[in-house]
Parts: structure tokens; sequence; C-alpha cells
């Protein structure tokens, strides 16, 4: 099998260990989508703002309704806030028309100002001045306790915010309103430490109350909203919820826990809630999706009588200098006065979406089944494409799944937790076919290392059987020639040929340069002294022979050859820098640098070894010589890396001696003379 092969099966153990990693993984996502720690939750509020956005009904909410003291409103009438018989006057225009509730999204914490009463304290206080005001009536000198009426006459729904930083006194009892019973044990509720309320000639008259606190997710985005809140021990209901209970009649929810989780129990209707008492939201669009009037026309009687009957009115402001704004999946400037609308609107129509008790631990378990699976397809030999195919549709059946239930069943199914572990897990299975299949080029290639290192020395002992050189004279050519290429390429010559894979082949190749002497006669071959001139023709052909059998062996190997420079080596080792050469007579540059190289490496180890003609020469005597024929018979910078290396050439030859060879080079016989020495071509034979 090649290193790239599709698909492998694994063996038993790592088949086994990488199975438990896959599910090890899963089981790692799936309880951190159960604890709701990124990138899980990152994930499912993805999934569930796509699902708001691509789901929403657009539909205009038909039961709920905005009186909106906007930005025109403010521009005719002035200030802000509004003197408090402005909006006694807006609420009795309201409450005229018939609606269901009206619920007021104003805090008004402080006293009226331009209240005829306040006038007085504030000159009595200041100047020590008494004012009186004649023809007023007792009801319009305090608009702060005037309003408190028209509200307590129409059953206007007040708001209070609830404080988490700090505590505040407690100077009169906080009446929710209504009350919830059942499994309020359940829940575990943000408990507030303080409450902004209005003033007290407003607060005392009014019957019901919720508050308007909302809190976004930590990324900004607002998703859920709280219907209760616990202070000093009592539950308290949100605006929004208080307002649609007061239209429904009801005075009083249970909390009832059931398969899907907890809701409260508001007459027929059932609202689902999470144990910290928050909603989520359902949005019909963006925020232009629920109506709104504005307080002006309402006030000057322009506003349609059908837009407020039965409807569910708040009144609140939405001008831009509140900034009571809010990004949503829908609308990023969605208004606060509107949220509470859409709330209402989610609570009437049985639209608030639930996450499911059970969806983080059906979400752990769909991971682990998947995880199993496309292990147990990878360990059974799959390839990446199919594993990724099979990812894939169980991607887009989770997804489908989720986007049905959220749509039919209004549930919302966390599914990013399996959805993390098919990425994670086929991402898994990548990297370890990567591996695999990394680990087995390894093995191919030290194979194909193998196999080229049996085919040289298998062609080279056929050689060794016929020469009279030893294995020695082999292992030494071959690590001179490797120093002397690395040291030029050190030194910046030849670089573009000099490449770690052309000196590993280099290396490899050497054993071969004089394996044409297979063809030459023993007579010639084996010869003690010196050769005849027609002797010294048959010799010159050797590098021929061996070019021509090792080209013969390279036909026979498809691909990339190595046995390229073995034939370039021993053709032309022979060859000289001056053209004077054998077999071919080629000059300089032309001959391979593979064929210069050995030229330096088989003279200099001739030169040094013992043959049937000849006794050793040392290591001086040699070099001396060689010195001699750099320019003539060597590429003068071959010649020169090899003297630069002299002390590792010197160690190599050490390294491997031949097994005749004394150990002791001072037993060595002294140099011959110069003119007793045999000639350097009859040497490098």
């Amino acid at each position: 099998m090649t290193p790239y092969a599709a698909s492998a099966k694994l063996p038993r153990r790592p088949a086994l260990t990488f199975v438990l990693a896959g599910l090890a993984l899963a089981l790692a996502i799936g309880l951190s989508g159960s604890f709701q720690l990124a990138p899980c939750t990152r994930l499912d509020r993805a999934i569930l703002d796509t699902l708001q956005v691509h789901t929403a009904s657009g539909r205009q909410a038909a039961n709920t309704v905005v009186v909106d003291v906007d930005d025109r409103s403010l521009a005719a009438v002035g200030q802000w806030p509004w003197p408090r018989y402005r909006l006694a006057a807006l609420i009795d225009r309201i409450a005229a028309e018939q609606p269901s509730a009206i619920a007021l999204d104003i805090m008004l914490p402080e006293p009226d100002r331009v209240s005829l009463t306040e006038i007085q304290q504030t000159f009595k206080r200041d100047f020590d001045v008494d004012l009186s005001f004649n023809g007023v009536p007792a009801a319009l000198r305090d608009n702060d306790g005037y309003l408190g009426q028209q509200m307590a006459r129409a059953g206007v729904v007040g708001a209070r915010y609830f404080y988490f930083d700090h505590a505040t006194r407690d100077d009169r009892p906080l009446r929710p309103g209504i009350g919830f019973d059942g499994r309020v044990d359940l829940l575990s509720l943000d408990r507030a430490s303080g409450v902004l309320e209005n003033v007290e000639a407003i607060a005392r008259q009014t019957r019901v109350n919720g508050f308007v606190n909302v809190r976004a997710d930590n990324d900004g985005v607002l998703r859920r909203l709280p219907l209760l809140i616990e202070y000093h021990g009592v539950v308290h209901a949100s605006l929004a919820l208080a307002a649609t209970m007061h239209a429904l009649g009801v005075s009083s929810a249970r909390v009832e826990s059931g398969r899907d989780g907890l809701s409260l129990r508001i007459g027929q209707r059932e609202v689902p809630i999470d144990p910290s008492g928050y909603a989520l939201l359902r949005f019909n669009g963006p925020s232009h999706r629920y109506p709104s009037i504005s307080a002006v026309d309402v006030l000057a009687g322009r506003a349609r009588a059908q837009d407020l009957r039965g409807k569910i009115v708040f009144i609140g402001s939405t001008a831009a200098g509140l900034n009571d704004l809010h990004r949503t999946a829908v609308d990023r400037l969605f208004p606060g006065l509107k949220i509470q609308s859409a709330l209402t609107q989610d609570i009437l129509d049985g639209d608030i979406v639930r996450v499911p008790v059970w969806g983080a631990m059906a979400a752990l378990i769909a991971g682990m089944l998947l995880a199993a699976l496309l292990c147990g397809l990878f360990v059974a030999g799959c390839s990446l494409a199919m594993l990724a195919s099979v990812g894939l549709s169980a991607a887009l059946v989770l997804l489908a799944l989720a986007t049905a239930t959220f749509l039919h069943a209004s549930l919302f199914l966390p599914v990013a937790a399996p959805l993390l572990v098919l990425g994670m897990v086929t991402a898994l299975c990548v990297v370890v076919r990567a591996a695999l299949h990394q680990r087995r080029e390894r093995h191919w290639r030290k194979q194909l290392e193998n196999a080229r290192q049996v085919t040289i020395e298998s062609m080279s002992a056929v050689a060794e059987t016929r020469d009279p050189e030893t294995g020695a004279h082999i292992k030494r050519t071959q690590h001179y020639v490797r120093a002397i290429a690395r040291r030029l390429k050190g030194t910046g010559h030849y670089v573009d040929v000099l490449t770690e894979e052309y000196i590993h082949l280099l290396f490899l190749s050497a054993p071969l340069h004089d394996i044409g002497k297979v063809g030459v006669p023993d007579n010639i071959l084996l010869k003690p002294g010196r050769l005849t001139e027609d002797e010294w023709v048959v010799m010159r052909k050797h590098p021929e022979f061996g070019r021509q059998i090792i080209l013969s062996t390279a036909q026979q190997i498809e691909g990339d050859n190595f046995l390229a420079i073995a034939a370039d080596i021993a053709a032309t080792h022979h060859e000289k820098w001056d053209g004077t050469g054998y077999p071919a007579g080629l000059l300089g540059a032309s001959i391979p640098l593979s064929g210069r190289i050995m030229a330096v490496a088989d003279i200099y180890d001739a030169l040094i070894s013992r043959r049937c003609y000849k006794e050793p020469f040392s290591h001086e005597v040699s070099t001396t010589m060689m010195r001699e024929m750099g320019g003539t018979t060597f590429d003068p910078v071959v010649l020169d890396a090899f003297f630069e290396i002299e002390d590792e050439i010197r160690r190599i030859a050490g390294c491997f001696r031949d097994e005749d060879e004394d150990e002791d080079e001072s037993d060595s016989p002294p140099a011959r003379s110069s003119d007793s020495v045999v000639a350097p071509a009859e040497t490098s034979v």
C-alpha cells in the first residue's frame, strides 16, 4: 500500500485508543455545553439568532400597542419628563377607548417640580414666602396625586426598577399586586437588594406594579427577559407579565414543573420559564412589527379608537435622547418600550421559546453517538471523503431538527455540542489519518532506501567478486565523496546541484563506480605488473561497461531513477579536467560533478591503498602527488574542498582500514622515489 492510500483499517489496539479518544473529546464538549461554556454557548446563540431572523412571522402584533412619547411628541409639547397632569390626560384619553390593560413604562421617582403644591413648598423653604392659589381645585394642586388618581381609576400597571448592586431604604411596604404559588421552591430567581419606586403619591394608589429590568447576554444581545425577581422573599412580576395578567383578569399565577421544564400557569396559558425565571423571546420581526401611536396624536384626538380598544397599551418613550435601545437578533436598535410589547405578545400567542431541561443531556448523548459513529467508520478504514460526507449529513439533520422543533413546538434544541463534536472528531480523523500517512510514507521511503541500498550493494558485490579492491575501499570512497560534496556546498560551490537528496544519492551510488570491471578479463584485471597498450585499451572500456550495466538495470525501475547518478559516476570518474581522460575525453565542466568528485576520492584511495601491482603510499606522498594533478586531472574547486577537509579524510581512511593492513601505519613501507612511483593514470584504474 502506498503512503497516500485512501483508507486503511487500524489495528485493534490503535483502533481502541482512537475510539476512546473520540468519545472523551465528545464527552468534554458535551459537558461544556451542559455548563454553558464557550464555544458551545456562542454557537448555540448564533443558531438561535439565525432561527429568530429566518423564522420570524413578519406579522404585526395584534394584541399590543405602544403609545410613544416620541421625539415628535416632545417637540410639540415640550420638556421631559412631562408634567404629571399631561400624563394623566394621556391616560384618560387612552382609557376612554377601553383597552384591555394599560401599563406605564415610565419611572417617576421624584416629585413633579411644576406641581402647585411643590412650588408652594419650594418658596416657603427657600424664601420663607407663603404662596396661595385661588380658584384651583384641590385635586389639581398636586400633580403627583392627580396622576395617581387617574392611574387608579384606569387600573394602570405601574413600573419599578430593582437594584442588585446596592440596598435601598424600605420606608413603605412594596406591593406586587399579584401572587405566585405552586413549585416556587424549584426557582432560583435573581434576588434584588434595592428598588426604585414611583413617588409616594403615585405608588400608594397603584394596585399592580411590574419591574422594567432587562439584561442582555454577555455578548450584548438581548434574547431573554426576566419574568420574575425576588425581593425580600417576595416574588415580583415584570411589567409585561403584570400587564398581561391584568388584561386576562388573573391575579395569581402558578409555577408548574413538566417534562420539558418549568412553566407559569396563567389561567389557561402556559408560559415557559427557566429556573431563573427568564423567558426566551421570539420576535415577529424588527421593532416596526410592533405598532405604536404617537402620544401627541392621542392627546389631539387623532388616534383611531380601534387601534387602542381591547389592546394592552404600553405608555413610554422611544425618544433618541433616552437611549433605551437594545441589540437583538432581528433589530440592532430595538426600543425597550417595544421589548415589553414583544414579550406580552409572545405570552398571548403562546410563542415563548423553551430550552427543554433535557436538551443538554440529549445533546451530550447525541454527541457521544456521533463520535462513536465517526470513530467506528474511521477505524474500519473509511475514506476521509466518506467521513466528511457522513459528518455533513449528520450536521444537516441536526440543524433541520432544531429548525423544525423551533417552528412547530417552540423548542430550541441546543445542537451546538453535537455539531462541535462532528467538527472536532472529523478534524481528529484528518489529523490522525495524516499522521498515519506520514508514518506509512516514512516506512515506504525507508523501504525504498533499503531497496536502493540492496540494489547497489548487490551490484557492488558482483564487482567485488572480480575486483581485487576490498569492500573497505568502497566504504572509504563512499564517505570521501559525501564529505567532499558537503564541503563544496558549505563553501557555496555548486549549491544548485548539491541538494541533500543529491548528496545522499551520491553516497549510495559511489560503490558502483567500478562495476564495469566485471567486463574486463581476469588476465588483465588481476595482472600484477604494468599493462600492455592493448591491455590498456580493454581496461579503459570498463567505465562504458559500467554505464551500460547500470542503465540496463535502471530501465527496469519506474519513476525517479536513483541509478542515474551511479551511471554518471561509473562513466566519468576517469575523465580529466584537461580533457585527456577516458573513455570520452570530456573537458572541464562538461564532466558531471559526480564524476569529478569521484575522481578525487578514487585516486586518493588508490594511492594510499595496497594493490597487486603496488604498495600503499603515505598520506603525505599521496596528497603531494594529487596537488601536482590539480587543474589537469582534477577540478581545482573540488580538489580544494578535498584539502580543506584533510583531517576528516584521514579519519575516514582510518575508520575503514583494509583487513590485511597493519594497525600501525609505521609498519607501512617507505615511499618510493619519484622515478619508481606508479603513474597516477595506472594507479587509478
